[in-house]
């Protein structure tokens, strides 16, 4: 080979050596995680492959160039090993970090929470809001469970296996494993303090939690929890029907309804107290803490009736009077006429 030619083979193999090491520093050095762009969430679930890493990441305008990263990956055995988790991809990251980043073995724990719920499906929506695993895969596990266990939960009552509170797991725990820690929770709150005043109202935890569902739903002043529960306690004492609006509103199912009618309380539902004494089949929404201690702690009062007072402050008037209840009752409707007598009238005021 003439030494001209040489030259031309060497130049043209330095550059092409040159190009190879200036794209291989940019493939693994060279910011391709969202450029420019905020800190996101990566989720990815149990069972995915490689294909579903690069479509969300695609999809997700989480990558820049999805073929370097991609051919990081399989270089760097990524692509044959891909892990559940839920990881934090900053921006500006290179694909070396974020390939380093969704390899961590790490799983930093979530917090779980869950307050004002009323059925299974709502429950299941905000319990795996940080999780990977779908509010479908999570409800068919609960619903697994409360008809196969032996603690004594069915469907209606097993909302009652939920105490209200923050709690951490990994996030891809699998659904069997977070109902059986709801489960293991649930058995950690009733101690035996608790299980032997359950014991002494003579209803079970289960019970318990359903009644403290309806004094919940009673009031939104939780000093008057303890005077509901013992009113309540009373009527069932005396084979009394509750007669709780609130149970009305769930056997109807329309929670935006403000006001009970006599028609409501024609429902056929076991959840119509006005219709059928005693407590319904299970809870109408989830108690609290301080709302199952409020029954467990009940005052210890005479009184059977309860009217909201007529100063619309939120608190109840309280008696053992069937008589005095209807003139509570009375002052109650003719304050409510009178305000929604103002209210159309300031309205029309309004209109013209």
């Amino acid at each position: 080979m003439k030494p001209n030619k040489r030259l031309i083979l060497f130049l043209l193999l330095s550059v092409l050596g040159i190009s190879f090491t200036f794209y291989g520093f940019q493939i693994i050095y060279t910011p391709n995680i969202l450029v420019g762009k905020d800190d996101r969430l990566f989720l990815v679930a149990e069972g995915a492959t490689f294909k579903d890493v690069q479509s969300e990441m695609h999809e997700g305008d989480f990558v820049q160039d999805l073929i370097s990263f991609s051919f990081l990956a399989r270089i760097t055995g990524y692509s044959d090993d891909v892990k559940p988790g839920r990881f934090v991809l900053r921006k500006n990251m290179t694909n070396l970090d974020a390939l380093r980043t969704l390899r961590a073995e790490k799983r930093e724990p979530v917090k779980i929470t869950f307050n004002n719920v009323r059925l299974i499906p709502d429950l299941s929506e905000k319990i795996t809001r940080n999780l990977i695993m779908t509010p479908d895969e999570f409800q068919a596990a609960l619903i697994a469970f409360a008809m196969n266990n032996s603690s004594g939960f069915n469907k209606e009552t097993v909302m009652a296996m939920f105490i209200p509170n923050t709690y951490e797991v990994y996030n891809n725990i699998t659904p069997q494993n977070l109902v059986a820690r709801m489960h293991k929770e649930y058995d950690l709150f009733w101690t035996e303090a608790r299980k032997e005043k359950a014991k002494a109202l003579g209803y079970t935890p289960i019970e318990v939690s359903t009644l403290a569902s309806i004094v919940q739903a009673e009031s939104i002043k939780p000093e008057e929890a303890p005077i509901i529960a013992s009113l309540y306690l009373n009527r069932l004492s005396k084979g009394i029907a509750l007669q709780a609006d609130p149970t009305l509103v769930f056997a109807v199912g329309d929670f935006t309804l403000k006001r009970v009618l006599n028609g409501h309380k024609q429902i056929d539902s076991p959840y119509n107290t006005y219709k059928y004494p005693g407590l319904p089949p299970g809870p109408i929404n989830l108690p609290e803490i301080r709302s199952i201690d409020a029954v467990l702690n009940r005052a210890e009062t005479n009184y059977y009736y309860m009217c909201a007072r007529e100063d619309f402050s939120g608190f109840h008037n309280f008696t053992n009077s069937y008589e005095e209840h209807m003139r509570n009752a009375a002052r109650y409707q003719k304050a409510l006429t009178i305000e929604q007598e103002k209210g159309e009238a300031l309205r029309k005021q309004e209109q013209h």
